[in-house]
């Protein structure tokens, strides 16, 4: 098979396998807490504080900041929720979709296949239905490293392509470029953690720098709001309103980023030797920032 080939196979199935994986892991865990995640996030969102905290956790729990605010602006639209609620919970949510990257970030692939073995038999052996529940999201995060270690392997020969290192150089040095590519690649798969995901395996193997993993993260950000602008066709005025603060939220981040692009990357420099680590930091960090100011 030519070497291109293969790289496309390898991460076309490896993106597969992530979103698979992704997609999982929600499921098991959103199982396992049942109807207490939906009361959770109508109880526990009155306080500002208590919002952004909660909004964290469930999308931590969701595996997806779009079925978070998704779910908001259902809230909202019914009556369950505020608006102010809303801004806080979409705020955190923001902070908690940025626990995926932490968690692939680090070198631990060879654990893959093991966590799959051994969720695979608490999910299909286990008598308890919660322990089943709690066995298929273990089984989705083995699938998601098992996804990203194979990406991150197929990707290692592209180092030898120089067009496509320049085009990320080119990320680098026009940010606005990468913040396009980063929220159109996030808009088709509608799933911003397989961008960073993605991105954290180019950095992995050297391919991707700081300053253009960046843009692209940031533009992901971005890209997450078409989701929850589709949802709130239809919604009342104040849900339409909860939907364009997530819209908000976003943009002014894109804003920061460019304003601010260079200390930041110094920054982040700092938290990491690993530009993989570094990656994830500054996506963590940029979110609670971002949350921190218009909080």
């Amino acid at each position: 098979m030519a070497t291109g080939l293969r790289i496309i196979v390898g991460l076309v199935g490896g993106l597969g396998l992530f979103l698979l994986g992704i997609d999982l892991m929600g499921e098991g865990l959103q199982k396992a807490a049942g109807e207490r995640m939906r009361r959770f996030l109508e109880l526990f969102t009155s306080n500002p504080l208590t919002a952004v905290a909660t909004g964290a956790i469930v999308t931590a729990l969701l595996q997806s900041s779009s079925t978070t605010t998704v779910m908001i602006v259902g809230f909202v639209n019914s009556g369950l929720m505020t608006l102010a609620q809303a801004a806080g919970t979409i705020m955190g949510s923001n902070i908690g979709t940025t626990i995926t990257a932490q968690l692939v970030s680090f070198d631990i692939y060879s654990f893959a296949l093991p966590f799959i073995g051994i969720s695979a038999l608490v999910h299909f052996f286990a008598r308890k239905k919660i322990l089943r529940h709690v066995g298929l999201g273990f089984l989705g995060f083995g699938l998601l490293l098992l996804g990203l270690g194979t990406m991150s392997s197929s990707v290692h020969p592209i180092r030898e392509y120089e067009g496509f290192l320049n085009l990320l150089v080119t990320f680098g040095n026009m940010p606005l470029l990468g913040i396009l590519a980063g929220a159109v690649f996030t808009i088709m798969l509608q799933n911003s953690a397989a961008t960073t995901g993605l991105v954290i395996a180019f950095a992995s193997q050297g391919i991707m720098g700081l300053p253009a993993a960046l843009a692209v993260i940031v533009g992901a950000n971005l890209g997450t709001c078409f989701t929850v602008i589709l949802a709130s066709v239809g919604a009342n005025i104040t849900a339409k309103r909860a939907a364009l603060s997530h819209v908000l939220f976003n943009t002014f981040g894109v804003l920061l980023f460019i304003i601010f692009r260079n200390p930041f990357i110094k920054t982040i420099m700092f938290t990491s030797d690993t530009v993989a680590r570094q990656v994830a930091n500054a996506h963590t960090l940029f979110n609670i920032i971002t949350a921190l100011i218009l909080f």
